[in-house]
């Protein structure tokens, strides 16, 4: 039980790291973030930690365009949710790696195939 209260404030303390993160970018890829972000967690499967990854990879992408002094909608394109589409699409390759992983261990050890 006390490793399950020290993963959740862990992720709280990280997730709260990463939104501070998007607060510094500029306003309008803050807006988009959280725009997306909202977008995303539509699609998350469990506690949404399967979405985090590529949450942080989107941080990455916009703190580099608004470092380079682009605009936005120069790197999602205007159709934002296409763009998001593509992000969830990513996740759930992940998602469906491990229910293959999972399956074919259960699979595997009880001797089917």
């Amino acid at each position: 039980m006390m490793e399950m209260f020290k993963k959740m404030i862990g992720d709280k303390k990280e997730y709260k790291m990463m939104m501070a993160r998007v607060e510094a970018l500029p306003e309008d890829y803050e807006f988009v973030f959280k725009k997306i972000q909202s977008y995303m967690w539509n699609f998350s499967t469990g506690s949404g930690m399967d979405m985090l990854q590529m949450q942080y990879e989107l941080i990455d992408l916009f703190e580099a365009g608004a470092a380079d002094g682009r605009q936005v909608l120069e790197i999602t394109g205007d159709d934002v949710a296409s763009f998001a589409d593509e992000l969830v699409a990513n996740a759930k390759t992940y998602v469906d790696k491990y229910r293959v992983d999972l399956n074919q261990s259960v699979m595997k050890r009880l001797g089917k195939k």
